[in-house]
């Protein structure tokens, strides 16, 4: 009996080993989509009033727990069951990713000056209610996009382990998955609190000496970090997706070897995105035909 119960433990700690052996060789594979996923969910998480950063922040995290929740069983039955549609999941997510990336850098260089003379008087004018649905539909896009990169990461994460057990793979992505949300949601949640890090190392030290100067350049860089990662946000989206078709399509796998990958997986993102921004403006356009028109 004794024996027995032993001889469990053994097989327990032999499989909590390769568990950990596994999840240690899975992270390091999705260290580059966990980088993206910070910089993409770090730009989507800000913007808002200081006493909302945190709220949404926590908003945006449960409903990232929940995607993978979501995701981890549909991957591992579709794994088993219909391996090929795992492959589709990717390049639809691409696309999407693709269409958030360059409809960024469409609003940059053509809608920029216009938000800029209308964001204070939309701000002065808005009730609560206004700021609440602005908000949900932040939220809403950000939990959408931590879905696409979510897919990637439990993908990558399970590839890494397919010649393992069952048993062996779901610890590992589940653990995978697990840490993924929980490091770069409390990443965001320090960078957007820097500013009230900073303001209060300025009050603690009365405006003077070391703790006061640090608190002054936490404070001012902040919006540096903010706009960095806007930028870094964008691009990544369009890395990520221009990986995803890479990876995920023989043709563009092997097309332009001599081109440095980073570039060739912007430029297929760019083109991809500027596709999808096309297909959806002319379908919008076509929807917006067959609307009746509103009564004055």
């Amino acid at each position: 009996m004794a024996s027995g119960f032993f001889a469990i433990l053994d097989d327990i700690a032999a499989l909590m080993d390769d568990v950990a052996v596994s999840s240690k060789i899975a992270t390091q594979k999705t260290a580059g989509i966990l980088g993206d996923d910070l910089a993409v969910n770090a730009e989507k998480a800000t913007g808002f009033l200081s006493s909302r950063e945190l709220p949404v922040l926590w908003a945006i995290t449960k409903g990232s727990f929940l995607n993978k929740l979501i995701l981890l069983p549909i991957v591992f039955l579709l794994n088993f069951f219909f391996p090929v549609a795992i492959k589709w999941i990717l390049i639809a997510g691409g696309f999407y990713l693709a269409f958030e990336g360059v409809e960024k850098i469409i609003e940059f260089f053509f809608h920029k000056k216009h938000e800029d003379a209308t964001a204070v008087k939309e701000v002065e004018e808005a009730t609560e209610a206004e700021a609440l649905d602005a908000e949900k539909v932040k939220v809403k896009s950000a939990i959408t996009t931590d879905f696409i990169l979510s897919v990637e990461i439990v993908i990558i994460a399970l590839g890494t382990v397919l010649g393992e057990d069952l048993v062996t793979q779901i610890l590992t992505v589940s653990i995978v998955a697990f840490v993924a949300t929980v490091g770069v949601y409390g990443l965001v949640a320090l960078i957007v609190r820097m500013d009230d890090a900073g303001y209060n190392l300025m009050k603690r030290s009365n405006n003077k000496g070391f703790l006061s100067a640090l608190g002054q350049f936490l404070v001012k860089l902040l919006p540096l970090v903010i706009k960095f990662l806007a930028v870094i946000g964008t691009l990544a989206l369009l890395l990520v997706s221009g990986g995803i078709f890479v990876h995920n399509v023989d043709y563009l796998h092997h097309i332009v070897p001599a081109v440095p990958s980073f570039l060739k997986q912007f430029t297929i993102g760019l083109i991809a995105g500027i596709l999808a921004v096309i297909v959806f403006t002319v379908v919008k356009k076509i929807i917006s035909l067959f609307k009746p028109a509103k009564a004055v």
